[in-house]
């Protein structure tokens, strides 16, 4: 079915996952998509040629290339309506493992990456007065307590970070702003192309190397989660008044957020006395 209501998407991290499925479902909606990856080769064999389709190659870490891509989108389609960070990668590691380059690369990507794009697309936003940006964290940008994802996760919850703050800066200009906290959905994040692991291993973390078999050889492509069906929900997010700020995909990152957040008031309540002793 065509939509009534057609937009301009530009997409990160779109040759495969969650990144490549939102582009065909958006396509096949009938939106102009501009859909961006380190390897234009990779996405243009798994997307028929289209005028409502742009392909570019685009360096997430270099923010010229990135505000050539934008400036590309608006060239093509008059305006650019909805932007969707999907681009990242998973880093499984422990802290001690991970040298600073690596740690460095994964926030580069996961953080950085998305500041460039944000930074590049919102004078376009702001002129319209209107605009949706929605940036891909995880249930581990809520939820950190995952032996050997220490680093990826505070890249996630980083996302969470700029993206509440991104919501309060654009809201004045009609921009709205979603965090997307997917939990276990079977994509090819645990492949080996998504996910890196240390040059350098410290044969001490035995939690860490379970974690890392469990992961590469028993969750990976038995998650629970649909991403066709997650990703539509992110497109009837987009069509929102007054859409979420922090969106939770997947039974299991519900759970993992309540019970988060009940863990939270537990504490929180154990300690008050000590947490409001502290004024003058």
């Amino acid at each position: 079915m065509k939509s009534d209501n057609k937009k301009v998407w530009f997409i990160t991290g779109a040759s495969k996952g969650f990144g490549l499925i939102l582009v065909r479902q958006l396509l096949e909606a009938g939106h102009s998509v501009t859909a961006t990856t380190r390897n234009k080769a990779d996405l243009v064999k798994e997307i028929p040629t289209s005028s409502d389709f742009l392909a570019l190659e685009m360096d997430l870490v270099d923010e010229k290339s990135v505000q050539n891509a934008i400036s590309e989108t608006v060239k093509t389609f008059g305006r650019i309506d909805n932007v969707v960070n999907n681009a990242g990668y998973g880093l499984l590691g422990a802290l001690e493992e991970l040298s600073d380059a690596e740690a460095r690369q994964n926030f580069d990507v996961n953080v950085f990456g998305s500041l460039n794009v944000i930074r590049q697309a919102l004078p376009y936003l702001r002129e319209q007065k209107s605009g949706h940006i929605f940036n891909f964290s995880s249930i581990g940008g809520y939820v950190g307590d995952f032996p050997g994802f220490g680093i990826y996760c505070s890249t996630k919850f980083a996302v969470i970070g700029f993206t509440e703050g991104l919501a309060i800066e654009t809201k004045p200009f009609g921009i709205k702003v979603t965090a997307v906290l997917p939990g276990y959905f079977r994509t090819n994040f645990l492949n080996p192309d998504s996910l890196a692991t240390p040059k350098n291993h410290i044969e001490d973390y035995n939690e860490v190397r379970a974690s890392q078999t469990m992961h590469q050889d028993e969750i990976n492509q038995n998650q629970p989660g649909d991403p066709e069906k997650g990703v539509a929900e992110i497109i009837k997010i987009a069509e929102q008044e007054n859409p979420p700020l922090h969106l939770f995909l997947g039974n299991d990152a519900y759970e993992m957020a309540k019970s988060k957040i009940s863990a939270m008031e537990t504490e929180l309540e154990e300690w008050k006395l000590v947490t409001i002793s502290t004024g003058f």
